[in-house]
């Protein structure tokens, strides 16, 4: 099983969307979009989520 860890080869800001998208198996634009509409539309905290992996992750 794959480790969730940031994708700095496959990153856009950080890392962190990429390294969801190895993690679980998906295309690395759709965990991007996902977060991009969470944060649009306000749906918890994505932006303190993002920061908050970001800093965790290895």
């Amino acid at each position: 099983m794959a480790r969730l860890v940031l994708d700095k080869a496959n990153k856009k800001i950080l890392g962190v969307c990429a390294g969801l998208a190895n993690w679980s198996g998906i295309d690395p634009m759709i965990v991007r979009l996902i977060f991009a509409v969470a944060t649009l539309i306000g749906f918890g905290s994505p932006i303190l989520i993002y920061i908050l992996l970001a800093m965790v992750l290895d």
